[in-house]
């Protein structure tokens, strides 16, 4: 009798020079079935290949020493056309991506990117977590974040607005600070709808070159541009009957502000390098963190976008307005990456805990997300209560700072050069930038220089010109 055949689990192969990158890759694809192989450069994925590697999915990141990204995209794409290739690349060099994207790229991720976006990627390449072997025996049991932040009043009031909108099609407009989970309600306005079994597309608006936004939202023709061998369905085509999210909506250029509002308008759109218009069923629902009104003051933010998106306007409070949320949040972090990284679930002393009750938070979950991270990866709350600990110097006091700098180049009028005036209150702002970045990312160095645009040896450097108080 024939024994029945088991499913072949699939293998990725992951290409990044960065050690950290490369383990912390690994463990996301291990955790969703896959076999994992890694290597640190093109030159040394090319050469696996060629001894016979079949990896189902490559992840290849652009900037790497020796054989990058884009080189060995070009040979991947001629020597093994059938194997899907998922670009990576910080947000500083996305201009990069429309190069790889004409190369053959099937795909791309921008660092640091959240797990739900590479749970989308391998959605769109058939290779989805949920019908992968062995990716559900880690994770079991464990409590969705998702579903811990409705416990505070504040975000009960949410949850009763998205209820009560969820037999319409209205327009959602999410505002809040950064990292407050404006992704979280987006996705509770779809869960709610009646289109809860059509897809959820999100969109990082504020990832893209605007070239490479238009063609990711509204596909392209044939011919439409070099490299574009075939057509492609942009995001609106692929939520079709479902919900599309445009996160970081205030990034988007005026070009496409336009192109967006005859969506809204009529359901209509053209492929890029196209003349047939596309119809489309699809409910929009925006995000940002900043304040869309005085952008549209400014002329920055067309004004008949603004209210056709503020159809209904939903704001959410910073986690420090949402303190009753911070138990559970805790409680479900620390159960979360104790399963994925293989770590006793202990909870947090009495110390640490006095000290989050204490701090504002200014990253909001994201940054408390990534201290609990911190403290499970490491086995020790040492480098998060030492950052807890740190004085910080709110914004009122820096901008005191520079008056008093002020009043000192004043009183010694003639003895600083110009040049030095420049220098010194353009380290000061560079100084207040990286310290709300890297409080941002949980004093993640590496992801924040990937937000900020520079390498993680130039911001290191300015950690010391800038005398950054190193907090992780």
């Amino acid at each position: 009798m024939d024994e029945e055949e088991t499913p072949r689990t699939p293998r990725a192969l992951i290409v990044d020079d960065a050690e950290g990158m490369r383990a912390y890759m690994a463990t996301l694809f291990e955790t969703r079935g896959f076999d994992v192989d890694t290597c640190d450069d093109g030159g040394r994925a090319l050469s696996l290949l060629e001894n016979g590697a079949a990896p189902d999915l490559i992840l290849l990141d652009i900037m790497m020493p020796g054989t990058g990204g884009l080189a060995a995209l070009a040979r991947i794409r001629s020597s093994w056309p059938e194997v899907p290739v998922l670009m990576v690349s910080v947000v500083g060099k996305a201009s990069t991506i429309v190069q790889a994207m004409q190369l053959g790229a099937t795909d791309y991720l921008t660092k640091p990117f959240e797990e739900a976006e590479l749970d989308a990627a391998l959605d769109r390449l058939g290779l989805h977590s949920s019908g992968l072997a062995g990716s559900s025996s880690r994770g079991r049991g464990v409590t969705d974040p998702s579903q811990t932040v409705w416990v505070s009043s504040a975000m009960r009031e949410i949850r009763s607005v998205i209820e009560q909108i969820g037999d319409t099609d209205v327009t959602v407009l999410i505002q809040g600070e950064s990292g407050a989970g404006k992704e979280i309600v987006a996705r509770e306005v779809h869960a709610v709808s009646n289109r809860v079994k059509g897809p959820f597309v999100k969109v990082n608006c504020a990832a893209l070159p605007t070239d490479l936004l238009e063609s990711e939202l509204f596909g392209y023709e044939k011919g439409a541009f070099t490299g574009a061998n075939g057509r492609k369905q942009g995001k609106f085509e692929l939520a079709n009957g479902g919900t599309i999210f445009l996160d970081e909506i205030g990034e988007m250029c005026p070009l496409l502000q336009a192109k967006l509002l005859q969506v809204l308008q009529d359901s209509e759109f053209t492929r890029l390098g196209g003349h047939r218009e596309v119809h489309v069923d699809v409910r929009v629902v925006c995000a940002t963190n900043r304040g869309l009104l005085d952008m549209v003051a400014a002329g920055d933010f067309r004004e008949d976008l603004y209210f056709r998106l503020n159809v209904v306007a939903i704001d959410i409070p910073p986690l420090r307005e949402r303190r009753e949320e911070l138990p559970l949040l805790v409680e479900t972090f620390l159960a979360r990456y104790a399963v994925l990284y293989e770590r006793p679930h202990t909870g947090l002393s009495q110390r640490l805990i006095e000290a989050m009750n204490a701090h504002d938070f200014p990253g909001n979950i994201r940054e408390l997300e990534n201290m609990i991270k911190r403290v499970v990866v490491l086995e020790n709350e040492d480098s998060v209560l030492a950052e807890l600990s740190r004085p910080r110097t709110n914004r009122s006091e820096r901008r005191a700072e520079l008056d008093a700098m002020l009043d000192e180049i004043e009183e010694n009028a003639g003895e600083l050069p110009l040049r030095e005036v420049g220098r010194l209150f353009a380290q000061e702002v560079e100084r207040e930038a990286i310290e709300h970045m890297l409080n941002l990312t949980g004093w993640n160095r590496k992801q924040a220089a990937s937000r900020l645009g520079i390498s993680y040896k130039t911001l290191l450097q300015k950690i010391r010109t800038c005398a950054v108080e190193v907090g992780g």
